[in-house]
This record gives C-alpha cells, structure tokens and sequence, in this order.
C-alpha cells in the first residue's frame, strides 16, 4: 500500500494541527494521530498560553521572564521572535472559534503562573488545552484538502540516506512506513513532513502526561540522523494528584498564582526557605523544594492549599480540578490536597531552526519534541502552547514557500516482514516498560548522581538489547513501537545527562552543584552509513 500527499503531519496537537491548516491552503495533507485526535498532550494543558497584552506588560518583560527562567540556555533570538509573534498567533485561535474566559467588563481574564512578573495568561478555565484543541479540530475537520488518519503509528522516517539514493552526505525525508489499527503497513509519501508528536513524559514512573507520551516522534527523527539537545532537562511539574488511581493528575500552576500554599503534612509552610518568590518561584526550583522536603521528613507527599480563597472562588476559577478532586475524595474549596511532582515537560528534543527546520531537508519538528532554544534550561509557565503555535506557523510558511525544491522520484519498497511472526509474550513488553520508568524514575529524577546516570544507562541498554531481538523476531504492534522508542529516549535523556557536568535548570546533580561559566546545548547524533 502507497499514499502520496503533499504535507504530512505526524501528531496531531496545537503544533500540528496549526501547521496542517496553514499547508493544506497549498496542496494535500495528511495528519497522523496515534489514537483518536482527543489524545494529543495539547488536550490536557491546563493553565493556557501565554502572551503580552496588558498595556502594563511588554514584550521585553515576557522576554526577560523567559531567560530569566531558562537559565543562561535559552537563544534569546528565538526567545524574542515567539513573543513578538505571540499575542497575533493567539488573535488566529481567537479567530478560529477558542473561547477564553473574560471579566465583567469584557476584558480577557489573564493568569499568573510562577515566573511570570504579571499577568498575561490567556486561559479557558482550567482547561484551555482542551478549548484550543477543539477549536482547532472543528477547524481541519471542515477542510476538503486535510484527511484525519486515526488510530495509524509512524514506525519510522523513510529519507533518501536510508534508501541509499541522492548525494553522498545529503538526507532528505521522503515520508513514512505507517501502521494502522488493523496491523497493515503503509508506505506514505509526502514532499514536507512535519513532527509534531509530543513530549515523552512516559519513560517515567510518575507523569502528568497522557498515554501516548513515548517521544515517538524524537526517537524516530534521531533514528533518521536528526540531532537531539538537552534531552536531560526534563522539567517536573510539582504538583500532581497523590492518589493510587489518579494517575498523576496535574493540579494547574494556576493554582499558585491565585494563592494556593504549599505546606508538609503537619501544616508547616516551606517555600520561604527556598526562593524569595515561595510557590511562584520557577518549576524546577519548587519540584525540588517539595522533593526535598519529602526526603527530609520521610513523607511520601505534601499539601496543596487553596481552600482560603473560598468556595465560590476556587469553583469559579478550577472548575475542572475541582470535580475531579472531588471523584477522588477531596474537596479543594474546605482543605488542602496530597500532591507530588511528576514528570512533565521535555525542554529538549530535536535541533530545530527559527523555522522549524532539522538536519534532514523538508523534515520539520515543532511543539514538545522540537528542541528551538526557547525554554532554555527551564520552561516559563505557559510557554510550551505558545511555542508549538509559533512554530507550527512558522514550518507552515517555510514549507509552503520552498514546496517542491528538493523533489525526488522514489518509490520505496513495501515493509519487509521477513520472517516476523505473532508474539505470544506481551509480558516482555509490560515487564521492560515497567522496568524502564522505574529506572528513570529512581535514577534520573529530579536529583541525580553521576552514579545513579551510569547505572541507569547499563540497565537500558540490557533492556535494549532484549527489545531489539524481540522487535527483529516478532509482527510489530503499537505496544512495541512505544517500547522500542521509549528505551530510546530513555538512553537519550542519560547520556545528556552524563554530559552535563553542571547544575543548570532542571538538571540537578550532586556531583556537579555549580554552574560552568558558559552555558552550552548537550548534542547526540546518530552516526549512520552512506
């Protein structure tokens, strides 16, 4: 089986879906959602989107808490292109039908997360992930040029290197080999490829993310001969749900910004112990406070309190956290809840240009797995919907304008089987996904040892080793693309992490507690033949 389009988007959140209705204005598109389009990272942000608007707000005091909060990392090229073009790419979703919440008067009702100097959060409720999404989908669902392909993975980039054609030490993509929910194996071409497939949040135990977290689209792009940078700086928001069958639920920074306290099991208030801002203080700062605390004392969590704003404020303001508290057993509006930090936003990823461009022609990456050098060491609050809704515009306009530049006539060959067969051990998946988090988990969390990062690496590649022959033996399912690129990212993560011998950001070491005079990106790149 063969498709051809124009434009191909794998993943299908705010970054790809931007992108796909800006190309589809010039030819075929494709998008590619993992499961169904509700899945996306995209759907689950909470706090909203940050952007100047205020007329006391400037573009210069957004730039400023970014590379304030990105320490010493961030390009600061790139940190002011995305919040100059912010406040008008948040006008296109207004335009697109995305409904933020507003005051009496009329005015915008702007949040304030940690790290930001003043308010310019667009928000929709406490779910403005969810509004975006919507508005965006309704959008590329009415579009005759954009098909929606479901429940389809990308198992892996088809460029012209792996094909062994075109110049000697040129790479461009030519598509993708897909699997679809029935188990047959497509070749699908396109001129521009877009990855837009999200964080990876899912190589650890603890996780704000959803299901489909597994850095499918950053392990595929470095499998390809893309760059990878700073995949150590994994940032842990730090305050997810405790609670065995909340899966981590992420209780918005919002609620800090409008007052919520921190506080031990017994009551006591500690962020003034750590950072003049206390719980608006920047992630990182405050995931390790928490983590600390709970080593300290020996506590297996700490307090989130809101409950002095009032009843009627905190259902107005948290609606949607309040409910799902409340399925859990807590009431936010009479008492604090037990909360924990967990893993939740990858800083680094694929090396990407102004544009959105990698190492390989007419490949492009935005959002979560795209590396641009906007948060730095460390994202601001908020940062993350801005970024991917920059990006998926910018790729847009680039590949519209050189479309058909680089055309190659190929015709790859069908995906080979060879002499695959059904596995009968699922539980070789389950054992070494289980077995990957933990590790992540207890050795390459939030404080880290140059001890802890080589024993990590040697339980991953055993664990790699074992996936290989299992993948090279067995018919591929989407359980084992997720495992395969999972330990992937899992050992991409380590050895930046082993390259760092600072503390800088969300990359903690013991070993290591000060900084380097110059801050510089870790890099891995995948030596390939040909």
């Amino acid at each position: 089986m063969l498709k051809r389009y124009d434009f191909l988007v794998i993943g299908g959140g705010i970054a790809g879906l931007t992108y796909a209705l800006k190309v589809a204005e010039h030819g075929s598109c494709a998008i590619l959602f993992k499961k169904d389009p509700s899945s996306s990272s995209t759907l689950w942000a909470q706090g909203g989107i940050a952007a100047v608007h205020q007329p006391d707000d400037s573009f210069e005091l957004h730039v400023q808490d970014t590379l304030d909060c990105g320490a010493g990392l961030c390009k600061p090229e790139v940190v002011e292109l995305v919040v100059r073009e912010g406040p008008e790419r948040v006008r296109e979703l207004i335009e697109l039908g995305a409904t933020f919440d507003k005051q009496s008067g009329g005015e915008f009702h702007l949040n304030r997360e940690g790290g930001h100097s003043i308010r310019r959060i667009f928000h929709a409720g406490d779910a403005t992930g969810h509004e975006i999404q919507r508005a965006l989908l309704q959008a590329v669902e009415r579009h005759p040029n954009i098909e929606l392909v479901t429940n389809s993975s990308a198992i892996d980039l088809i460029t012209t290197q792996r094909l062994g054609i075109g110049q000697t030490g040129t790479n461009k993509v030519l598509g993708a080999y897909v699997l679809h929910g029935g188990g047959e194996i497509e070749v699908v071409l396109a001129d521009k490829v877009l990855v837009a497939t999200g964080g990876a949040g899912k190589i650890y135990l603890y996780t704000s993310n959803p299901d489909v977290a597994t850095g499918d689209g950053i392990a595929m792009c470095y499998r390809a001969g893309a760059r990878v940078a700073n995949m150590e700086l994994f940032q842990f928001h730090p305050t997810c749900l405790y609670h065995p069958q909340a899966k981590s639920y992420l209780l918005s920074e919002a609620m800090r910004g409008e007052g919520a306290k921190l506080l031990r099991v017994n009551g006591e208030q500690f962020m003034h112990r750590y950072h003049p801002m206390k719980e608006l203080a920047p992630r990182d700062v405050v995931a390790r406070a928490i983590d600390h605390e709970m080593k300290v004392h020996g506590d297996e969590h700490v307090l989130l309190d809101i409950s002095h704003r009032g009843a009627q404020f905190v259902k107005e303001h948290f609606p949607t956290i309040y409910q799902r508290c409340l399925s859990f057993g807590f009431d936010i509006t009479t008492g604090p809840v037990p909360v924990v930090p967990a893993a939740h936003y990858l800083c680094g990823g694929v090396v990407s240009d102004d544009v959105g461009r990698t190492d390989i022609a007419d490949l492009y990456v935005a959002g979560e797995c795209a590396c641009t050098g906007l948060h730095g060491a460390n994202r601001l609050a908020s940062n993350s919907l801005l970024e991917g809704v920059v990006f998926g515009h910018r790729a847009a306009l680039h590949a519209i304008e050189t479309k058909g530049r680089h055309a190659v006539d190929a015709r790859p060959p069908a995906w080979d089987p060879g002499n695959a067969v059904d596995s009968d051990e699922q539980v070789v998946i389950t054992q070494n996904w289980d077995e990957i988090r933990r590790t992540m988990w207890n050795y390459v969390g939030i404080v880290r040892t140059t001890k802890r990062l080589e024993r990590a690496l040697h339980r991953i590649e055993l664990i790699q080793r074992e996936i290989q022959e299992y993948y090279r033996r067995c018919i591929v399912t989407s359980d084992l693309l997720e495992l395969r690129n999972l330990s992937l990212v899992a050992e991409l993560v380590v050895r930046c992490a082993m390259q760092r011998k600072e503390s800088r950001g969300l990359h903690y070491t013991l070993d290591f507690p000060g900084l380097l005079p110059e801050a510089r990106d870790t890099e891995l790149r995948r030596e390939l033949q040909g």
